[in-house]
């Protein structure tokens, strides 16, 4: 009878504890804390229905954008530690808690990393009607007008906003920010000719290079992108300059290992599939699509070296 009951009580709690094994339940939500348009929309939406094929779920892109990144982030932060809400997080990820004078969490508490996608330059973009040929001719013209020129970004403590900072005081120009909501917006404002210059993801302008609507004069890394022939690195011009943007998947803290084991294999999968290298990797991203640990160390590595960068240069959120 002990037997029996112990058995009876064994079976109960099983019943009562989700099954990991069938993660996912249900449609899985991918926070994207950027409007519609941009570079981490797209490698969300495409990274996401490759990995709906290897779960056999569908991964629905969420756009939460607003305050620098902290509003989607945010919304994941707080969700169910179950897996089925995660965030794209990019740059601003890993310099807000620098950045940001109040955070609504603690980012080396609040989550759990899943994978780390790949990296890729920013490109500085203009119109190609613009009297900027050169990134010497960008320099020259903000010397002879402080403050005059503006270059927009997708949002506080992204990497088009902090590549711009950078300019400013490596090049030694004042020119003015401008955020939006996302690269989208910021796009149709540089194309529409309300803003003169864009430090883009290399995702979020390649197609607008590619078809001759923006015209690209540098890329944010040290060398230049084999992906974009021809485009120079700023550093030639502008000694020490260096920004790289970034795309890595995060959970909730507290989200299961075995269903952060699953959600790496699906993405890890999708980011190596021939369907997702012939969207990206014309864009200059590098796909990583490592363990999750690989994630958190290269995060970690970013945070330290933008708290420095932030601090020595007194940059600040608009």
């Amino acid at each position: 009878m002990r037997r029996l009951a112990a058995f009876a009580c064994a079976a109960a709690a099983l019943a009562s504890t989700p099954a990991l094994a069938a993660f996912p339940e249900k449609p899985i939500r991918l926070v994207v804390p950027f409007a519609p348009g941009g570079g981490t929309d797209l490698i969300a939406r495409t990274l996401g229905a490759g990995m709906g094929q290897a779960l056999g779920q569908q991964v629905l892109v969420d756009n939460k954008p607003g305050a620098g990144t902290l509003i989607g982030t945010d919304a994941v932060a707080k969700s169910p530690a179950d897996g089925h809400t995660l965030v794209m997080a990019s740059f601003a990820h890993a310099v807000n808690p620098t950045l940001q004078p109040k955070m609504p969490f603690d980012t080396d508490k609040a989550f759990t990393p899943v994978i780390l996608v790949g990296r890729g330059p920013n490109v500085l973009v203009v119109r190609p009607e613009s009297p900027y040929k050169t990134v010497a001719d960008v320099i020259a013209a903000a010397k002879a007008n402080p403050g005059k020129l503006t270059f927009a970004s997708q949002g506080n403590g992204t990497s088009a906003h902090l590549a711009g900072e950078m300019f400013k005081n490596y090049a030694k120009v004042d020119i003015t920010h401008v955020p939006y909501r996302g690269a989208g917006p910021a796009m149709t404002d540089l194309l529409g000719g309300q803003v003169d210059l864009f430090f883009g993801t290399a995702a979020a302008v390649a197609a607008f290079v590619d078809s001759g609507k923006l015209k690209a004069l540098g890329v944010t890394t040290p060398q230049p992108s084999p992906a974009l022939k021809g485009v120079p690195a700023i550093a030639d011009t502008v000694s020490g300059f260096q920004v790289e943007s970034w795309y890595g998947i995060y959970a909730p803290a507290g989200t299961p290992a075995d269903v952060v084991t699953k959600l790496n294999a699906a993405a890890r999968t999708a980011a190596q599939s021939p369907e997702f290298k012939a969207k990206v990797e014309h864009e200059g991203l590098v796909i990583s699509a490592g363990p999750p640990a690989e994630l958190e160390a290269y995060v970690r590595a970013e945070q330290a070296r933008w708290a420095r960068i932030v601090k020595e240069n007194n940059i600040k959120a608009d």
